[in-house]
């Protein structure tokens, strides 16, 4: 049997440049991997009527070719002429639903490097990028382990160096037991213009600032685009960046589409030291997690 844990993201930056012919939209947004995991596993399943076996631990979740995970491994046997293997894979979900931290696309690019490494890497690096960019515009970051700059639609990841002003840094995330829907989120998007056609060159300039440590203007820099439909609808969210921001955190947003916000604290103690005044004011029923960033 074979083990991965699946990390989730956090967008420092989701800036849309405008909407495309093709229905997508062009985008710049500056990815950083998250030590929260869902787990996966893989082992062979000979004797098997179904070509790929799916189960999960979270009942809500549709195992069949409706998720992510069994389209993932579906298109990998298909890609790799594996016609006549099975297999089985368990997802033990940990990672709440809908949240804008992209574990459904972790689970899908792990899935791909998982059953490669299972079946001997019958795909290369690029048949596997292929792949993750047909499966979704996050999968292709979680096939490596870095911070990314991604722009296209998504799939086009380069890797970057740590950056200077992460390093001790404390991250905080808080999903309030609500998601928003990506797909409902980009449709707003369209009644906010400004928003829709972003201004280009943001990402070079958060980069420049964490690079040089800058937290201060790195904090300022971060930005995102589908704030501005998604806090509309849901000021709760706003509510607690304005929290967060007021109890010391230099860097605070929403990721992805949300609804998780978080936020970066100068060190692990004080994002962990405003976790009780945090759940005081806005209840303990939401999924709140805080992790040191390395």
């Amino acid at each position: 049997m074979l083990r991965r844990e699946s990390p989730c993201k956090v967008n420092l930056l989701l800036n849309i440049l405008g909407r495309r012919a093709d229905g997508y939209h062009d985008l710049e947004t500056l990815f950083i991997p998250v030590p929260l995991t869902d787990g996966l596993s893989f082992e062979l399943n000979p004797g098997a009527l179904a070509e790929v076996e799916l189960t999960c631990s979270e009942p809500s979740l549709p195992i069949d070719a409706t998720n992510l995970v069994h389209r993932a491994a579906t298109r990998f046997m298909a890609t790799a002429g594996l016609k006549n293997s099975r297999v089985r894979i368990h997802l033990e979900k940990r990672l709440p639903l809908s949240a804008g931290l992209g574990a459904g696309s972790a689970n899908a690019a792990h899935t791909l490097l998982a059953l490669n490494e299972l079946f001997g890497s019958p795909l290369a690096g690029d048949q596997l990028d292929r792949l993750a960019a047909a499966l979704g515009s996050d999968v292709n970051f979680f096939l490596q382990e870095r911070p990314a700059l991604a722009t296209g639609r998504g799939e086009v990841v380069a890797s970057l160096p740590p950056f200077a002003a992460l390093r001790g840094a404390g991250l905080f995330l808080y999903h309030p037991g609500f998601g928003v829907s990506t797909a409902w989120a980009f449709t707003a998007l369209q009644q906010f213009p400004t928003a829709l056609n972003g201004r280009p060159g943001r990402a070079a300039e958060l980069i420049g600032h964490l690079r040089a440590g800058d937290r201060l203007a790195a904090g300022a820099a971060c930005y995102n685009s589908l704030e501005t439909p998604v806090l509309a609808k849901y000021p709760v969210l706003g509510t607690y960046q304005d929290f967060l921001r007021d109890h010391g955190a230099w860097a605070t947003l929403m990721s992805g589409s949300g609804s998780t916000t978080f936020a970066l604290f100068a060190d692990v103690a004080a994002a962990r030291a405003i976790t009780g005044a945090f759940e005081a004011r806005f209840g303990s029923s939401g999924w709140l997690q805080v992790v040191a960033y390395p």
